[in-house]
């Protein structure tokens, strides 16, 4: 298993409720500071955390996205 933080800039007040709709999304929470939101993602293969932040980018709103991915 990869796990993997992606930091979401959006205005929209809802995001982090967006963001737990996205499949292999298993938690979200809004943040203060750069950005508004976090969605932590766990997938098998590191090609997969890819498709899922390409889901978060098309949520409506999403300005821009950073991920981090877990090191082992």
């Amino acid at each position: 298993m990869v796990k993997a933080i992606v930091l979401v800039k959006s205005p929209k007040k809802l995001i982090a409720a967006r963001l737990k709709r996205i499949n292999l999304v298993y938690e979200s929470f809004p943040v203060s500071g750069q950005f508004d939101a976090v969605a932590v993602i766990q997938v098998e293969n590191l090609g997969q955390i890819k498709d899922v932040t390409t889901s978060i980018q098309k949520i409506n709103g999403v300005e821009r996205t950073e991920t981090m991915v877990e090191v082992q």
